[in-house]
């Protein structure tokens, strides 16, 4: 495992950092539903499924040995408080998608599969942006079991419940599939410059 590069999320070099209607913290909130699950790593895995040209499934120390990038970026949160100057380090979307012989033309849609059944979606173009990263650390330190470990997709230009927690599977669909959140009212894509919090 090697650390290849370092991104910047375009966010950060906006002059106004923080969108419409947020708030800057220094904390950093802890929100989900449910429970926090247990993680046992002789039985934990993750897969890249659906139109991938060759879907595959690793264990967590396969995941550990693939080449990582840093990001810094912002995080701007639904219920309206934003932290700056994040530091997260993972594996890039890209290397996924190498190690899957890429795409199928058919892919428009990702589906991030979680513990307990949770899921969120994302349209490719929002997906494949290059500082979206599985994330495994956060300043330096592993994620704690609050916010995400042992893995959690970060993907800095949206509202922050797209960077789900507890990550188990991609999914690559010809079709979206709106997970939880957005089934229950918050909006299909969530960008936070337009303030797309809620359906309606």
């Amino acid at each position: 495992m090697k650390t290849i590069r370092r991104i910047k999320s375009e966010d950060i070099g906006r002059e106004q950092r923080i969108p419409p209607g947020q708030i800057k913290t220094n904390k950093w909130p802890v929100l989900h539903y449910g429970p926090v699950p247990e993680f046992l790593e002789e039985s934990w895995d993750f897969k890249v499924i659906g139109l991938v040209n060759q879907p595959f499934t690793i264990s967590y120390q396969e995941l550990l040995a693939l080449d990582r990038v840093e990001v810094e970026s912002d995080i701007h949160c639904v219920t309206t408080w934003s932290k700056l100057d994040n530091l997260w380090e993972g594996v890039s979307v890209h290397e996924l998608i190498q190690k899957a012989g890429g795409l199928k033309a058919e892919a428009k849609f990702v589906i991030a599969h979680c513990e307990y059944g949770f899921t969120t979606n994302l349209p490719i173009k929002d997906f494949l942006q290059e500082d979206v990263l599985l994330a495994l650390k956060h300043n330096g330190e592993n994620l704690t079991p609050d916010h995400g470990y042992p893995l959690r997709l970060v993907v800095p230009q949206l509202y922050f419940w797209k960077s789900a927690k507890w990550l188990r599977a991609l999914e690559f669909s010809a079709t979206d599939k709106p997970g939880f959140w957005e089934r229950n009212g918050y909006h299909n894509r969530g960008n936070p410059w337009t303030e797309e919090r809620m359906w309606v």
